[in-house]
């Protein structure tokens, strides 16, 4: 869950390393560093347990040589060892030959650490990744070449990484990726190697993803290996991500910005998609054959996605539905006719990939759901299905999650047109109410702006909230929770509202917030009855005299889709209350590139 960042640029690494591990935070900020190249081809490491601005202030008050063109860097998450200056990266061997990044977790370090300090190496941390630097220590000396040594590095290591590599002297750099996410790219300054295309799109328009098992070294031309033979570099894949969608503009913070940009994010996902779905060619395009089972992998908000996606397909066309946390996926025998539907924010998230290690190509095609086209989960499904929100900073998702919404729910439709499931005049009011988002999202905005702040006061010193909901709502409860807690570290839980007599009940005392998503279901009027008897505060989300009545009556495909705002406007306001971070919620990071 590390951003690492690798430069050989024309100008001062540090003018881009800088900006490209603020834009790579989000992987992580218990620690950043960078070791750069000096004009004595000797290398300066800069590190701090602080933020970004802490490195920044240690590179102003460098006294040091001259620093060049060429360095590493990296924002850590940390898995191994405490957070301290000893186990920030990068880290290096015991000569100071080499300087190394690593995003990723060795698994047979403790076996390779334990051989190593028998032949006498010296380890200054506890983490995992400097096993890596000594080995390929070992490895250059026997060799004289560093991206000889890295190769086989890399054949000893197991678990995942993505590396780069700097060599004091020779300025060699070199990278390598295996179950990690690490791309490079090419431009008219320089190259790059990076986590994220994000970090670097100021400066390259095109980048490479490294698959597993490539070895890369940057130079005047890129020397490529793939599974431990040379093979020509493969051609570069053009992003598409405006430079201006990184900045905050006017917005304090990135999750507010994010949660504005939702309705117009979601009008232009629809203009992109909207027209394929009466007339099932957005489902045709994908080249996916029919299915009669839907299986459903993610975590934690793509999963809440992928329930809302479920309930759908089951709703309007008697698809068969099993969501599965993708950590605890098993394998399993998987019944004819299903379609595995795998959704990633980032395409990365580790616990989804090993699922799909599971996946035999007989159980049935893979559909990835995904911000990240050119992701490793992009590459092994069968098909792509983009959610195009763009770029997130923000740790807790909120675009992401109504643009899974959206791409999902207007697949399934196409899916069930194109297998005569659903009729297309059905379905083209279907998608009436679908374009009706973008407008619902806007009006939900405006009123949780004006009504959640002044609850905030009250609620600032609940310990903990319980999250209610009821058919298509319930999905939408658990996502309201799930943002709650990330942002506020308070605990809060979701339930089915049927099931408060099934023992949720006894958690509420008076002044007990309950978030209720009120959609509709005549039912949840006596479950809020149930609650105001205990002296449960209730805090309704629904139509015309709900606490805000954010929601507009009648159905929908997606279910209550708006009534996420409002909780996430609440997750934000309270937290902000308390004095949190709401982009960088502790202990969290973006990415989950490790299990």
């Amino acid at each position: 869950m590390c951003g690492i960042i690798a430069c050989r640029t024309n100008g001062p690494a540090l003018d881009y390393l800088l900006p490209a591990l603020k834009r790579l935070e989000y992987r992580g900020y218990d620690s950043v560093g960078v070791a750069v190249r000096t004009g004595d081809g000797d290398l300066a490491r800069i590190r701090t347990t602080g933020r970004i601005g802490a490195l920044e202030q240690q590179v102003t008050q460098w006294t040091g040589p001259e620093l060049d063109g060429l360095g590493i860097g990296h924002t850590r998450w940390a898995t191994h060892g405490g957070v301290d200056e000893a186990n920030t990266h990068p880290h290096v061997d015991c000569g100071g030959r080499i300087a190394l990044v690593h995003n990723g977790i060795i698994t047979n370090a403790d076996e390779l650490e334990t051989e190593l300090r028998a032949t006498g190496h010296r380890f200054s941390s506890e983490v995992d990744s400097e096993v890596v630097a000594h080995l390929v220590e070992d490895n250059l000396a026997l060799s004289g070449d560093l991206l000889t040594a890295v190769q086989q590095t890399v054949e000893r290591l197991a678990g995942s990484w993505a590396l780069a590599v700097l060599e004091r002297g020779t300025g060699r750099l070199v990278a390598a990726a295996h179950r990690s996410p690490l791309l490079i790219a090419r431009a008219h300054g320089g190259d790059f190697a990076t986590s994220d295309a994000a970090a670097i799109s100021d400066w390259v328009e095109e980048f490479q993803p490294l698959e597993d098992g490539d070895v890369v070294e940057l130079g005047e031309t890129f020397t490529w290996s793939r599974r431990g033979q040379r093979c020509s570099p493969p051609p570069l894949t053009r992003h598409t991500w405006n430079r201006t969608d990184m900045s905050l503009g006017l917005h304090t913070d990135y999750m507010s910005k994010e949660i504005a940009e939702q309705p117009q994010v979601a009008a232009r996902l629809l203009g992109q998609i909207g027209g394929g779905v009466a007339d099932g060619t957005l489902w045709a395009g994908l080249g996916l054959p029919r299915f009669d089972r839907l299986r459903v992998i993610a975590c934690g908000t793509s999963l809440h996605a992928g329930q809302v996606i479920g309930n759908c397909a089951r709703g309007i066309g008697g698809i068969r539905l099993t969501t599965t946390v993708a950590s605890e996926t098993l394998r399993e025998s998987i019944e004819p006719g299903t379609l595995t539907l795998a959704i990633s924010q980032s395409g990365e998230t580790a616990d989804v990939l090993r699922a799909l290690d599971l996946h035999d190509p007989s159980d049935g095609p893979v559909l990835a759901l995904t911000n990240s086209s050119h992701s490793t989960l992009a590459r092994r499904a069968d098909a792509v299905l983009p959610c195009s929100a763009g770029p997130e900073i923000g740790v807790a998702a909120t675009k992401t999650f109504v643009c899974q919404v959206i791409s999902g729910v207007a697949v399934v439709m196409s899916a069930m047109v194109a297998d005569e499931r659903l009729a297309p005049d059905a379905a083209a009011g279907l998608m009436r109410a679908l374009n009706g988002a973008p407008a619902r999202l806007a009006a939900a905005t405006e009123a949780a702006q004006q009504l959640i702040p002044p609850l905030v006061d009250e609620l600032s010193s609940a310990t903990g909230f319980v999250f209610l909901g009821r058919g298509a709502g319930v999905p939408y409860a658990a996502e309201g929770a799930l943002k709650l807690k990330e942002l506020t570290y308070r605990w809060a839980e979701h339930h089915p509202a049927g099931e408060l007599k099934h023992g949720p009940l006894a958690v509420i005392e008076p002044g007990t917030p309950v978030v209720v998503v009120d959609h509709g279901d005549p039912r949840i009027a006596a479950n809020i009855a149930e609650v105001r008897a205990r002296g449960g505060r209730i805090i309704s989300i629904g139509t015309e005299g709900a606490t805000v009545p954010v929601l507009h009556p009648g159905p929908a495909p997606c279910g209550p889709l708006e009534s996420v705002v409002p909780m996430q406007v609440l997750a934000r306001a309270l937290a902000l209350a308390l004095g949190r971070d709401v982009d960088k919620p502790r202990n969290l990071a973006k990415s989950v590139t490790v299990e």
